[in-house]
């Protein structure tokens, strides 16, 4: 075996490595979301963002 076949057979072990860790970060972040979904559906969250927006535009100058 020289060097080349070396890096070869380490290319073709790791084969599909980047796709499962490209998914598994998508798995994250569409878990993420839904939780984001659900935090901001609820009425506190809702109120707390529109008072928050609200006393942002109001100008008291």
């Amino acid at each position: 075996m020289n060097e080349f076949t070396d890096l070869t057979e380490h290319a073709d072990s790791e084969r599909g490595a980047a796709t499962a860790e490209y998914a598994i970060a998508t798995m994250a972040a569409v878990g993420f979301a839904g939780l984001l979904v659900v935090i901001m559906r609820s009425d506190e969250v809702r109120q707390i963002l529109t008072d928050l927006v609200r006393s942002a535009l109001t100008f008291t100058g």
